[in-house]
């Protein structure tokens, strides 16, 4: 039992690492990290750039749980406004902190990895990231929660109708958003038969 996840439900992170403060508080920065290293991987466009950062958020979730993933969501935010270069670059490489990030049409996506991360961390606590259809509807659930916070932040930061709105901040993201679920519905069962042959091994 734990400081930071209280619940005595196993994610794949605690499968691997024996539970304790060191280590939530690791995994918490360490997934953090991982989101920062992935939203790099970026595809320019207007208002709102195709990144991996979604591909992160959902494989951090999955590995840590509710709590965990939820808090290592929040710090990525924090440390990305704090002034930290871990949002998607800008065309020109640059990376929006503090109040120019709050301000971005693209805002609204990363407080939305959040619940995300929350939401995917719950489900796997009970077993959904262990079987490919069933870890493909929790990350599917998770990018939707993601689109649920983005698109009004942007429709209200930029003024858009329903319309644009849709076509800048959704339409773009569906083909990839699904490609980015079978790969982490591909990834998660795959890392908990592996964890469970080295738990084997090990007893």
């Amino acid at each position: 039992m734990t400081a930071i996840s209280p619940s005595p439900r196993l994610v794949l992170a605690d499968r691997v690492l024996p539970r304790g403060l060191v280590t939530d508080l690791a995994l918490v920065a360490g997934g953090a990290l991982f989101t920062a290293l992935l939203a790099q991987v970026t595809i320019p466009m207007f208002p709102v750039p195709i990144t991996g950062q979604t591909l992160a958020v959902l494989l951090v979730g999955a590995t840590l749980g509710a709590v965990r993933g939820g808090a290592s969501l929040l710090l990525y935010a924090l440390l990305g406004l704090a002034g930290l270069p871990f949002y998607a670059p800008q065309d020109d490489g640059s990376h929006l902190t503090g109040l120019a990030a709050l301000a971005a049409p693209s805002f609204g996506y990363i407080i939305g990895f959040i619940p995300a991360a929350a939401i995917v961390g719950w489900l796997s606590e009970r077993t959904w990231d262990r079987k490919f259809f069933k870890a493909l509807a929790t990350f599917a659930g998770g990018s939707l929660v993601v689109f649920a916070f983005g698109l009004p932040w942007l429709a209200v930061v930029t003024g858009a109708t329903l319309q644009e709105t849709l076509e800048w901040g959704l339409y773009p993201f569906i083909i990839g958003g699904i490609v980015k679920a079978i790969i982490a519905a591909i990834l998660l069962p795959a890392a908990w038969w592996g964890a469970d042959k080295l738990a084997a091994r090990r007893n």
